[in-house]
Parts: C-alpha cells; sequence; structure tokens
C-alpha cells in the first residue's frame, strides 16, 4: 500500500516567494490551484499560531518543520502520494499567483502604520486583516492615530472587542468588526462589498452578508447606498452592548446622503435592543428593522417598520424613498418540480445547505424551522438542533462554512471553494440526500469565478449519483450584480448550464426548497421513481 508523504514549507512574515511580495490572504487563497497542478491528496496553506498547529496535527498534517513555526509564519502543507520538492511546489505557487496577477508592483510597501500613515497622511481609516491575537495590540494603536477600524479578522477575543469598542467610542471613532467582512462607507467597497450605486439608503448590520444580499437587491430594484456600516456578530450582545450599532445609527442619522435607514442583525440581547429602540425614538429618518429570527413585535409597538427576510427589507427601503420597490415575479417552477421529484430514488428525503454566507444560512434555517420543524445546522442556538460536528450532516442539514471552525488558519468560503467542493461531493455519497442548497455571493475581495469550480463539482456529484442510480437537487441562488468583478449575469448562466435552480435571492430559493421538501415528505416512496 502506497504511503503519503508530508511537504511542508515555511514562509516567513515578510511573504516572500521568489523575491517577490505577496498578501498573505492571497497566498491563502491559493491551495486549491495548487492541489490541481500537482495532484495532491490534501493541501493546507494556515498562519502559524498555535491553534492551527493543533488543527494540523489532528489532520496528520503537521511534521516537525511546521512544529517550529511562529505564528506570523505561513504554512504550506502538502499531503501527496509522491514525495514533492520544495522548489517545485514554489515553482508551481509562483505560477499561480502570476496567473491571478495578485503580486503588488514594486512601489515601497509600508510594514508598519507608522510607514503607511507617512505614505497616507490623509487617511483615516486602517483595515485589520491579521491572526486574532494580534489584534487589540494593532487596534488600539490605529485608535491612537485617530483611524476608524474595520476588523475583518476573526477569532479575535470578545474582551479585545469591548475594550477596542469602548476605546473607539471614547474617541468618536467607529469600530467596526471584529469578523466584519463587508462595508460601504460614502460610496467606498470594503471587504466583500459589491459594486452597487450611490443612493439614499444607509445600513448598519452585524451580518456581512446581510449588507450584501439587502445592497444588491436594492441596486437591482433601481436604488443605491449612501453607507453600509458592519458592526461584526458580537456587537448586539450584552457584553458589547451595541456600540457599534448605536454609533453607526448616529452616523447615519447626521448623514445628509441618507434618508432611509436600514438595520439588520440577529435578533439583540433584549437589553440592547430596548436601547437600540430608545435611541431611533430620537431619529428623523425612516427606519426599517430586520432582526432575523424575531417576531417584530417591539420594533412594531414603537412604530417602526420590520422586515422578516432580507428581501423584504430592501423592497420596504426602496419604497421608503418613493419608488416603486417592484421586485421581478418568481418564476413558475412547477413543471421543473414535477421532473425533479421523479427522478428522486426512494430513500432521497433530506437537504443540505452548504452555505459561504453565514445572515444567508441563518435567514434559511430559521424559514425552514418555522415550515418544517427540526433543522441542524453549526449556527443555531437551539442546543437540540446543533450538529454534534459541522463537519458532518445530519438529516436536514444547513452549514454556514464561513464559521470560525472551518476558516481557522484557512481562508473564507468565499475566497476559496476547496472546501465546499468537497463537502459538496461527499454529501452527493449520502443516498439519503435529494436537494443541495448552494449561495454564490459575489464582490470585491470574492473568489474571481466561483461559479466555475462550483458549477464542475455539481457535475461530479450528479455522476455519483447517476452511477447509483439517484438524482440530486440543486438549487442556489446568487448574491451580486452584473458590475461585481465575477458579474452576477454570467455566474448565474454558468450555475444553470450545471442544471441548478437559481432564483434572485436567498428568501425565494428557500421558499421553493421548502416547497420540495414538503413534496418529499409527503411523498409515497413507492412513487419515486
Amino acid at each position: 500500500m502506497l504511503q503519503n508523504h508530508i511537504l511542508m514549507i515555511m514562509i516567513t512574515q515578510n511573504f516572500i516567494v521568489k523575491n517577490r511580495y505577496y498578501d498573505s490572504v492571497v497566498l491563502m487563497n491559493s491551495a486549491g490551484r495548487i492541489k490541481e497542478r500537482i495532484g495532491a491528496e490534501k493541501v493546507s496553506l494556515m498562519m502559524g499560531s498555535d491553534a492551527n498547529k493543533d488543527l494540523l496535527r489532528e489532520m496528520k498534517m503537521l511534521n516537525p518543520a511546521g512544529e517550529a513555526a511562529e505564528a506570523g509564519d505561513l504554512l504550506i502543507c502538502i499531503v501527496a502520494r509522491q514525495e514533492e520538492k520544495e522548489e517545485v511546489v514554489l515553482s508551481v505557487l509562483e505560477g499561480v499567483l502570476n496567473e491571478r496577477s495578485a503580486a503588488t508592483d514594486e512601489s515601497y510597501i509600508p510594514s508598519s502604520l507608522g510607514g503607511a500613515l507617512e505614505q497616507m497622511p490623509l487617511a483615516n481609516l486602517m483595515l485589520i486583516s491579521i491572526p486574532g491575537e494580534y489584534v487589540e495590540w494593532e487596534g488600539e494603536k490605529a485608535l491612537d492615530e485617530g483611524l476608524h477600524l474595520m476588523i475583518f479578522s476573526d477569532n479575535v477575543s470578545l474582551e479585545s472587542e469591548v475594550l477596542l469598542k469602548k476605546k473607539g467610542l471614547e474617541k468618536g471613532l467607529l469600530v467596526m468588526g471584529p469578523d466584519c467582512g463587508t462595508c460601504i462607507i460614502k460610496g467606498n467597497a470594503l471587504g466583500f462589498a459589491n459594486k452597487v450605486r450611490r443612493g439614499k439608503i444607509g445600513m448598519v448590520a452585524a451580518a456581512g452578508t446581510g449588507i450584501q444580499e439587502v445592497s444588491t437587491l436594492i441596486h437591482k430594484m433601481g436604488a443605491g447606498i449612501s453607507s453600509a456600516i458592519g458592526t461584526g456578530g458580537r456587537d448586539l450582545s450584552l457584553e458589547v452592548g451595541g456600540i457599534t450599532m448605536k454609533m453607526g445609527i448616529m452616523t447615519l442619522e447626521e448623514d445628509p446622503d441618507t434618508e432611509v435607514m436600514v438595520l439588520t442583525s440577529k435578533p439583540p440581547h433584549p437589553q440592547v435592543e430596548q436601547e437600540i429602540i430608545e435611541l431611533l425614538k430620537g431619529c428623523k429618518k425612516k427606519v426599517i428593522i430586520n432582526f432575523l429570527g424575531s417576531n417584530g413585535e417591539t420594533a412594531r409597538e414603537n412604530g417602526f417598520l420590520f422586515a422578516k427576510t432580507l428581501e423584504d427589507a430592501a423592497i420596504m427601503a426602496v419604497k421608503e424613498i418613493g419608488m416603486p420597490g417592484e421586485f421581478p415575479p418568481t418564476e413558475d417552477t412547477g413543471k421543473w418540480m414535477e421532473d425533479q421529484l421523479s427522478r428522486l430514488a426512494p430513500g432521497q428525503k433530506y437537504i443540505r445547505g452548504l452555505y459561504s454566507g453565514g445572515t444567508l444560512c441563518n435567514e434559511t434555517r430559521i424559514m425552514m424551522e418555522e415550515a418544517l420543524g427540526k433543522i441542524y445546522s453549526n449556527i443555531t442556538k437551539k442546543q437540540e438542533n446543533k450538529l454534534p460536528d459541522p463537519l458532518y450532516s445530519l438529516e436536514n442539514t444547513l452549514v454556514d462554512m464561513g464559521d470560525d471552525i472551518f476558516t481557522k488558519g484557512a481562508p473564507h468560503p468565499m475566497i476559496d471553494n476547496t472546501k465546499r467542493v468537497d463537502r459538496i461531493i461527499r454529501e452527493a455519497r449520502d443516498p439519503e440526500t435529494a436537494i443541495i442548497l448552494l449561495d454564490l455571493v459575489l464582490g470585491y475581495g470574492a473568489h474571481p469565478d466561483p461559479a466555475e469550480e462550483i458549477a464542475a463539482a455539481i457535475i461530479k456529484a450528479q455522476e455519483i449519483a447517476h452511477n447509483e442510480n439517484r438524482h440530486i437537487i440543486f438549487m442556489g441562488s446568487v448574491t451580486g450584480v452584473r458590475d461585481d468583478p465575477q458579474d452576477a449575469d454570467i455566474q448565474t448562466e454558468k450555475m444553470k448550464k450545471a442544471g441548478v435552480l437559481i432564483h434572485p435571492s436567498n428568501a425565494r430559493i428557500t421558499r421553493e426548497a421548502i416547497k420540495l421538501l414538503k413534496r418529499i415528505k409527503t411523498s409515497a416512496p413507492s412513487s419515486a421513481a
């Protein structure tokens, strides 16, 4: 029996590959291409933190060379059937990076905040994307320099978040994040934001893909975004107290370009929600509250519009600025549904949702639990519905693959499709899988052509199923616009060609999936062909 070989290459904190500088995120983004070019069993690119080394140890991918890594080093871990030479792997890596045109030019690249401010003395915002344990140190320095913060990093301690946000509040500076993936500031897209037009609608959201979904739907209805302020997912907890949400509300209230505000998040802690409501009562601008999973009672009792879904929030906001707020009606899928159901084999009865967008996953989970009952997930607060192991599905399962357990030292699934592609294939091998539900989230910084790789995985998954006389129903939505770097129209067509039913919003495709699941549940096994 052939033994696997492990090669470990360590790139130091300067991230120099053959005398050229590369951003660490871009390097980590290259795992899938390296795996394909070398024909390796596994490829992982991770920072050398203790937590990541523990993970690599569990995956049996850490050797003595990797044990010596420091937290700021990048580890390239290759598991292959034959021994690979370091120079060959580095040559492949360099080729992949050059293909993606990701290298910086040869101009001076500052290595410190002080150097960056010398180069850009008028800068007033700093984006932080470093290992979480260093965020507090760098964030405090930036706040002392009078800079607003957008903290893209995840795995930041709650204590560090509270410290930075309280300091920001004292200085009148926004601290957006941690784990803030998307912001739009006066038309400037940060993180994974989409290329939406400027307009009269402002957002404050504890949800990166929530901003993306609402803003792109607003764009498609002809309206635009003034600013969209991300808070990070823990901001509305009792410990943090909604500091950034409150500061964001006041920022938009004072913004002459904003006429309507949309607030999007999971339900806040009740005390924090009441504080936000009291703050909103003093605002003169129209407000739409979209706390996913809430019944909206508190919002309505205090005279505010409440949107149950992200799509509802977008439509309401557009109507509030005096535009029709009309969205194309959902196409009739009756014949398609009958055809898909007829191709299922006996025993196929469950849905597997594999999401890159945490807010989209959460929206679907809420809608499905209301309509169908128990849904397993890695992001539910219901202990009885919590997946024991997020790596493995149980019955009807929805997985946020952007959750920290999947992204520790690894690229987010909006950047790198590798883990989601592998999961699609795994779910296809399960004879009980009937539906695979996907999202495709586009935008700056996201994968340049996600549909290409996802569509290839879908075709492979169908081959696996068909070889066992089964069929898998693929459904999904595309969050993005035509002007995005990936072009939402092109991405949609690629998914459709792979046999995926695509609807223009996550809420709409979820409703279609619910209809299918109800049909599957009520159909007798003998009715399946």
